[in-house]
């Protein structure tokens, strides 16, 4: 009786010892890794537009909405910055958001983030690559993974897109872009033929930095939601 006690136990615990290495269900629902340009091409007020744009789309009422939107009322963020072939940083790891305080103290943070690279070419591939790479270091779990890169350039060095997108996208990860119309007016075009991809993915246009705030709150309020209508 003793022996046959002892085995029943052994089975429970073992049992019950696998159990927190299986998948979890979903806790959040989206992952988003903003990677943002910080080349050449973008001067040093340029790059404080950019950082001013992000913080106070955090801090609107439209993007907070938006992250209560979801099923959780979760999403995880994390921000990088990018300009050549060996520049990009993550600047900002990976934040569940949920509340409204949640979202102030992450643009609190983008407020006082600093140029990681002071000049750089545009090489958008490597910056598509590590931020795809930083999903497998998320804690959190997701139906949905969004990659939301803003520039204002196509690529001056490096790599094409086209086998990094396909790479991203076969791996079922949305490619978003905002593209900054200062430097090339026909940029969006670009974007979509070259860098977008994955189901309802799409390009957000801002005529120039001093558009970047509203365009910045109305891309990341559309991915968060998921809402598709088209590229």
């Amino acid at each position: 009786m003793r022996f046959s006690l002892l085995i029943c136990f052994f089975c429970w615990f073992g049992t019950n010892a696998i159990l927190p290495t299986r998948a979890v269900a979903d806790d959040v629902d989206l992952h988003l890794v903003l990677a943002v340009d910080v080349s050449s091409s973008i001067n040093y007020d340029e790059f404080g537009l950019q950082i001013r744009g992000y913080a106070n789309a955090f801090r609107s009422a439209e993007v907070q909405q938006a992250i209560q939107s979801g099923p959780h009322k979760k999403i995880a963020v994390l921000m990088t910055q990018w300009a050549g072939l060996q520049e990009q940083k993550v600047v900002i790891g990976w934040t569940a958001l949920s509340t409204a305080n949640d979202a102030e103290q992450f643009a609190e943070k983008i407020d006082y983030l600093s140029r990681s690279f002071p000049f750089g070419g545009t090489a958008i591939a490597p910056a598509l690559e590590h931020a795809w790479q930083q999903f497998a270091t998320s804690p959190h779990k997701s139906a949905r993974r969004v990659i939301d890169l803003s520039g204002d350039g196509r690529i001056s060095i490096g790599p094409s897109l086209g086998p990094i997108r396909e790479t991203i996208v076969a791996n079922s990860v949305v490619i978003n872009g905002l593209a900054i119309l200062n430097e090339v007016p026909d940029l969006d075009q670009y974007y979509r033929k070259n860098l977008i991809g994955g189901r309802g993915a799409f390009v957000q246009v801002a005529d120039d930095l001093n558009d970047f705030p509203m365009a910045i709150q109305k891309k990341l309020a559309r991915e968060i939601r998921g809402i598709w209508y088209g590229v």
